[in-house]
C-alpha cells in the first residue's frame, strides 16, 4: 500500500475469505440463496484505533463481478444501530459505485473517522444488482443484518434477515501511530472462535488485542473453522493462504500457528469419510514450509501445539498427535506455545481440562479463550526474530 506523508495504514481487523461448498461438508452455510436491492450491515472489532480508515471488500471467489451500489462505515451503537453523526459513505477510486471483478478485491479511499483502539465498526454494504454470495467467512460469531433496500444511512436498520456469517466484508486499515506492527492468528475453528459467545468478541485473538493494543500492535484473526493445514475441506488450507493472510499483511512482525488437529481428527469421519490420516512426516513438512516461508519475510513464527480433541479421539488419531505435538516442541519454530499442556486435564491426557471445555470436548470456551491469550508471553511474541 503506498504511503504519503503522515500516513501509517495498518490492518486492525481481518477475516480470511472462504468459498462456498456443497454436499462435501455436512454443514449449512448460513447464507442466502441470493441477494438483491438489500443492505448487509456487519460489524467488527477493530484493535488498534485511529483517526482515519480504509475498508477492503473481496470478490475472491465471486462466479461474476460484484456490484456494489454504495457501502459506508460508522461507529458501532446496539444492535444493527450506529452512532448518529459518525457514518461515513465510503469511495472507491473516487467512485460511490463499483463492480469487483471475479476473483478480485477492491479498497476503499480513505475517510475520517476517529475509532478508538479496541472498539467496533459497523460496515453496510448495498447491493444494487442480483448476485450469489459466494466471498464469505463462516463462522463470524458476530451478527450479520439483511434489509431489503438502500439502507446505508440508515441508524437503525430494521432487518429482514440475519446470520452469524459474514459476506465481501475481508479487512479493516486504520491510519494508526507510527511504527505499529502486527500479530496473525491463523489456524482452524479453535482460532476463528468457534463456541465463543455471539457478539461478545471473546476470541482468543480478541483478548490477546486487549493486551497488545497497548504495545501498539495490531491483532489479526485468520482462523478458518474446519480449516486444515494440508488440504481443503471447508476453506483453503493454511499453506494455500499463508501469504494472503499472513505475509501479506502491512508490517505484520509474528505470526502464531495452531492448525493440524483437523488434518488428523476428520479422515474417517463425516467430514471426510474416504480419507486416510496423513504421515506424520507429512504434517511436519507442512510446517517446515511455513517456517521457511515465514523466515524468508524475516517473520517471527511460533507453533501452537495441538491440544486435545476428545470429540475426533481414535487411539491412532492421539498417536499421531503426540507424534506431532513432540516435533513442534523440538525447536524449529522460533517459539513454541503449549497449548496441549496448558489445556489438558492431567488425569486424563487426551481431554480438555473442564474451565476450558465449551462443552463440545473440542474447543474451548469464553473461559478457556481468556487463559489461551493471557498465557501468552508479549515477550516471546514481539521479540525480533534471529
Amino acid at each position: 500500500m503506498s504511503k504519503h506523508a503522515g500516513e501509517d495504514w495498518i490492518a486492525s481487523w481481518y477475516a480470511s475469505p472462504e468459498p462456498i461448498w456443497g454436499d462435501e461438508f455436512p454443514f449449512l452455510t448460513n447464507l442466502p440463496e441470493k441477494l438483491n436491492n438489500q443492505t448487509i450491515r456487519q460489524v467488527a472489532r477493530i484493535s488498534l484505533g485511529g483517526q482515519r480508515v480504509r475498508v477492503e471488500l473481496s470478490n475472491e471467489y465471486g462466479k461474476r463481478p460484484l456490484v456494489i451500489g454504495e457501502a459506508a462505515i460508522a461507529l458501532t451503537g446496539t444492535g444493527s444501530k450506529i452512532v448518529q453523526g459518525s457514518n461515513r459513505k465510503l469511495a472507491f477510486s473516487g467512485k460511490r459505485s463499483i463492480a469487483i471483478p471475479i476473483g478480485a478485491t477492491i479498497l476503499s479511499d480513505p475517510v475520517e473517522l476517529d475509532i478508538d483502539p479496541l472498539s467496533s465498526v459497523s460496515i453496510s454494504v448495498f447491493l444494487s444488482e442480483e448476485t450469489e454470495p459466494t466471498t464469505f467467512h463462516w463462522d463470524a460469531r458476530q451478527t450479520t443484518y439483511i434489509a431489503n433496500g438502500n439502507h446505508i444511512s440508515d441508524i437503525d436498520i430494521d432487518a429482514d434477515t440475519t446470520t452469524v456469517a459474514s459476506m465481501y466484508l475481508k479487512r479493516i486499515f486504520v491510519d494508526a501511530p507510527m511504527n505499529a506492527g502486527t500479530v496473525v492468528a491463523i489456524g482452524d475453528s479453535l482460532t476463528d472462535g468457534a463456541s465463543a459467545t455471539v457478539d461478545a468478541n471473546t476470541r482468543w485473538p480478541n483478548f490477546l488485542a486487549n493486551r497488545l493494543v497497548p504495545q501498539n500492535v495490531s491483532v489479526l484473526n485468520a482462523g478458518i473453522s474446519g480449516g486444515r493445514l494440508l488440504s481443503n475441506v471447508k476453506g483453503i488450507n493454511v499453506l494455500a493462504r499463508f501469504d494472503r493472510d499472513v505475509l501479506n499483511q502491512p508490517n505484520v512482525k509474528t505470526v502464531i500457528v495452531i492448525i493440524g488437529s483437523n488434518d488428523i481428527g476428520m479422515p474417517g469421519m463425516a467430514f471426510a469419510p474416504t480419507e486416510s490420516l496423513p504421515a506424520a512426516d507429512a504434517l511436519i513438512a507442512g510446517y517446515r514450509q511455513l517456517i521457511a516461508r515465514a523466515h524468508a519475510r524475516n517473520v517471527r513464527i511460533i507453533g501452537g501445539t495441538l491440544p486435545p480433541f476428545q470429540m475426533y479421539y481414535t487411539e491412532v488419531k492421539e498417536k499421531l498427535r503426540q507424534q506431532v505435538n513432540e516435533w513442534i516442541r523440538s525447536g524449529e519454530f522460533d517459539a513454541v506455545f503449549d497449548l496441549d499442556a496448558l489445556s489438558r486435564d492431567p488425569d486424563h491426557p487426551s481431554r480438555f481440562l473442564p474451565v476450558f471445555d465449551s462443552g463440545d470436548h473440542l474447543h474451548p470456551g469464553d473461559a478457556g479463550n481468556k487463559r489461551i491469550a493471557e498465557a501468552m508471553d508479549l515477550d516471546m511474541l514481539l521479540a525480533d526474530r534471529k
